[in-house]
């Protein structure tokens, strides 16, 4: 659709500038158009006269300009969680043994954009970050469960295997309270992706939590297993 404009010469950043606008058909998300245009547009922009070239604006600039400032304060993030997990745990390796377990959610994630056809932009790394948070807490709940029975008297075997038991319901119920959470907002254009991160992540960064973090500990402290029942006092 060909329409008259104004006798105006718009300027981006005091630069004249002509704005070529189009709309995305299909399912196709327009960061992953850019991606497959690029080669055809460089070819073009390489062709221009001197003094011209050629920008990419709309969603995707956006988008990356709204990442921008998330993406400096990440560092800071990890560091003062590191911090914090320093002082609650008093213990470098525990620390690592709870950070570890971070990246499982990851695999939830992509189990839940993929099947539905859920871009992974902005919101959804939003999403990524709460999540991550989710998982530590969980999983410094767990260790510190373990530490508890540990000092009431249990061989590092049981305090593992009833630390597991003794918090794996608080854990389900939490997730299952947060997952649930999320469903209204699953649907949103918006916050759908969002929505969809933190469930997927959230469901299998829970169960992997029980089964990985335990068997993780024991086999980083090299825990033999011990066939005699618990103290009398559990």
């Amino acid at each position: 659709r060909y329409e008259l404009e104004q006798p105006l010469v718009w300027s981006r950043d005091q630069i004249p500038t002509l704005t070529l606008k189009a709309s995305v058909r299909g399912s196709m998300q327009p960061t992953d158009l850019v991606k497959v245009l690029k080669p055809d547009v460089d070819k073009f922009a390489a062709n221009l006269p001197e003094g011209y070239n050629v920008q990419t604006g709309g969603t995707v600039e956006q988008s990356a300009k709204a990442q921008g400032p998330i993406a400096k304060v990440v560092p800071l993030m990890l560091f003062l969680m590191a911090t914090f997990l320093m002082i609650q745990l008093q213990s470098v390796h525990k620390m690592f043994l709870v950070v570890s377990v971070a990246p499982l959610g990851l695999i939830g994630v992509v189990l839940a954009l993929v099947p539905t056809g859920t871009p992974m932009g902005f919101v959804a790394i939003l999403g990524i970050l709460a999540l991550v948070g989710i998982i530590v807490r969980n999983s410094v709940i767990l260790v510190t469960q373990i530490d508890q029975y540990e000092r009431d008297g249990f061989d590092p075997w049981h305090a593992v295997m009833q630390a597991t038991q003794h918090r794996r319901r608080p854990i389900l119920l939490t997730a299952a309270a947060a997952s649930l959470g999320m469903i209204p907002i699953a649907r949103d254009v918006f916050w759908g992706p969002m929505a969809y991160a933190m469930i997927g992540g959230i469901l299998s960064a829970t169960l992997l939590t029980l089964l990985f973090l335990p068997a993780l500990y024991v086999a980083s402290y090299k825990i033999k297993e011990n066939k005699n029942p618990p103290p009398a006092h559990a």
